[in-house]
Parts: structure tokens; sequence; C-alpha cells
């Protein structure tokens, strides 16, 4: 082998393996830029569903006033039935003791 094979042999080993580090440099640039995309779709992903979380928790919060103050109305006209039973009961009561306490006339 003379000089300016070993040199050709030499620039060829070199080559290959320049060639050789740029296509690992590249497979890594690659999945780098892979699980960079999907970070990136995780954190779009991710603030989608507390966007969604966000939206559902404002209606839970609406539909919980809203029960309240039904439940604030349901009462206050229990209490008015309650009332108003407990007027009715005494009249009753008091009409029954008239009734005892008084005896009809005897003709």
């Amino acid at each position: 082998m003379n000089h300016s094979d070993k040199r050709s042999e030499e620039n060829s080993k070199r080559l290959e393996a320049a060639i050789a580090g740029l296509q690992a440099a590249l497979s890594h640039l690659e999945r780098t830029v892979a699980d960079k995309l999907e970070d990136e779709l995780s954190s779009a992903e991710l603030e989608e569903e507390l966007a969604i979380m966000q939206d559902d928790r404002s209606r839970l919060a609406l539909d919980l006033d809203a029960a309240l103050a039904r439940q604030n109305t349901l009462e206050k006209g229990r209490d008015e039935v309650l009332r108003r039973l407990e007027n009715a009961s005494e009249g009753v009561v008091a009409a029954l003791a008239a009734t005892v306490i008084t005896p009809a006339r005897e003709n």
C-alpha cells in the first residue's frame, strides 16, 4: 500500500466516523424533538382539561347557589304551612272546648 492509499483510507475512516457521529447526533435530536412535542401536547391537553374543570366548577357553583335559594324558599314555605296548621289546630281545639264546656240547650 502506498502513501496515497493510506491517506485515502484514513480520510475514509474519518469520514465514516464523522457520518456515524452525525447520525447519532441526528437521532438524539429527533428523540429530543419528539419528547418536546409530546410534552407540549401533554401541556395543551392539561390546559384544556383544566379549562373544562374550571367551567364545570363554575356551573356547579351556580347550581349550588340555585339549590340553596330553592331550599331557602322551601323552608319559608314550610314555616308558613306550620304556622297556618298551628292556627287551624288552635281553632279546632277552641271550637271543641266550647262545645264540651257549653252543652247544647235543651228545649
